[in-house]
């Protein structure tokens, strides 16, 4: 009875994160932007954040990519705005953790998602460092292709 309401209570969550995403968008002045790049789809996610000191003070995200991108991208900005840099590192740890049972399609939308994010910490420093650059990407290892790949086969094994 307990876990089918902790379910009940995350697909609230889930589509409360859908149908008003939180912290979605371009943030002005950000301290670093980040972008995590699929480049077999051409999805992508942008990731703002606004540091002062070795806090996140504000953070924001943009992306094409599916609706899971959307609802992930809005759950963990919401997870790690307010908190500091090394606790949004360590969400990212345990976000990893959590992924092992979503689907494929989610745990690469996911990935591109704390991709973005740590881009986004990498681009700060580079900055910090006197360096000029405006973003920074990286490139994904993974595709949302995945899933799709996955159901064919699926279903010829299953002929």
């Amino acid at each position: 009875m307990e876990q089918a309401l902790e379910n009940e209570e995350l697909n609230q969550e889930i589509i409360e994160h859908l149908m008003h995403p939180k912290n979605y968008g371009k943030l002005d002045e950000p301290s670093g932007v980040g972008v995590g790049h699929d480049e077999k789809t051409g999805e992508y996610v942008v990731f703002y954040i606004q540091t002062e000191d070795e806090n996140i003070q504000e953070v924001s995200y943009a992306t094409n990519g599916c609706q899971d991108t959307v609802v992930l991208g809005s759950m963990f900005t919401e997870m790690i705005k307010g908190d500091s840099i090394e606790n949004g590192k360590n969400a990212v740890e345990k976000m990893d953790k959590r992924l092992s049972g979503m689907t494929v399609q989610q745990q690469v939308c996911a990935e591109m998602v704390l991709t973005s994010f740590i881009a986004s910490l990498i681009n700060r420093e580079n900055r910090l460092k006197g360096k000029s650059e405006e973003m920074h990407v990286i490139k994904m290892k993974e595709s949302c292709e995945v899933e799709e790949v996955e159901t064919k086969e699926k279903e010829n094994n299953d002929k």
